[in-house]
């Protein structure tokens, strides 16, 4: 039987951010500000990769891929959440509330397997320098950046088509601020065990498969850096690694609070969520690349000098 015909629920209700009534105002500046410097951070990155072509290397292309993923990962919940909070209709469609379900794991999947390759980028640049072109081709890159996204798509349409099979024939108040899958199988008339287990194991041992990945690729980076004998040498290859381990951290610090822990304080898990769907994908364009030269120069290229004449005091 089709989802339609087994659903009697059409729409849903958000209930918002636990906890926070009669902060709408100020949540709502706050997180629009936090918003608009997202996109505008990462269209600028994006800008400045595709403008130059000294940045089109796998460092830089995969820098690109991640924008995009801040991108369309920040705009999954914030138009939404800055819509109810604006004291318009807290009403989602089912069809939105599919939709977002389905974005947010299909980009969060695709993050993980995102900073898992950027790690390996990391780790042929500093421990095979002399084949780093031949090893990170552009066949490579492609294949690599494609297996990411089409990674994060059927992990996504798993976890979606597992929660909305279900019938949902009773309340339609989701208590969180976007469709997330234990706020919404909550509302499920028919048994939910299959759903939270395949849940917890794609997204809880997926992540912790790709972290350990990472681990193992800084392991043998961290080995590399200490037999180099030039204390330049090292220095330069620690600062290429340094942007990309503090984003892992932001990135996997609220998938580990989240899902790791068995009985997480609602309020708390908005909290990290939002970190994570806004204020790390600000924060990327800042880490990787607003201070890199490159970037700076490809900019100046685009822009007047004016605009970076302060910056660059």
């Amino acid at each position: 039987m089709s989802m339609r015909n087994r659903t009697v629920v059409r729409e849903f209700i958000l209930l918002g951010i636990p906890e926070t009534e009669g902060l709408e105002t100020i949540l709502l500046l706050l997180f629009s500000s936090l918003y608009v410097w997202t996109l505008l951070g990462n269209a600028l990155i994006l800008t400045a990769i595709l403008s130059s072509s000294r940045l089109h290397t796998p460092m830089y292309f995969f820098l690109g891929n991640l924008s995009v993923f801040d991108l369309g990962f920040s705009s999954t919940t914030a138009p939404k959440m800055l819509v109810y909070l604006s004291g318009q209709s807290r009403r989602i469609s089912l069809e939105g509330c599919v939709s977002q379900l389905f974005f947010y794991h299909f980009l969060g999947c695709t993050e993980c397997f995102l900073y898992t390759v950027m790690a390996y980028d990391r780790f042929v640049a500093i421990c095979h320098p002399l084949r780093y072109t031949v090893i990170m081709s552009h066949r490579v890159c492609s294949v690599l950046a494609t297996g990411t996204w089409m990674g994060g798509c059927v992990h996504a349409i798993i976890l979606t088509s597992l929660t909305f099979q279900l019938a949902y024939c009773g309340s339609n108040e989701v208590g969180y601020y976007f469709c997330d899958i234990p706020a919404v199988l909550s509302l499920a008339c028919g048994d939910t065990s299959l759903a939270q287990r395949v849940s917890f194991t794609n997204v809880g041992i997926l992540s912790l498969i790709c972290f350990g990945l990472i681990l193992v690729s800084y392991t043998r980076i961290g080995i590399a850096i200490s037999k180099m004998r030039s204390a330049e040498g090292r220095q330069r290859a620690l600062s290429t690694c340094s942007a990309h381990i503090t984003a892992i951290l932001c990135a996997y610090g609220p998938v580990i609070i989240i899902y790791l822990q068995p009985h997480p304080s609602a309020l708390l898990g908005a909290i990290v969520q939002i970190l994570n769907n806004l204020v790390t994908p600000m924060l990327n364009p800042l880490i990787y690349s607003l201070r890199n030269k490159d970037v700076k120069s490809a900019l100046r290229n685009v822009f007047p000098k004016k605009s970076f004449a302060r910056e660059n005091k």
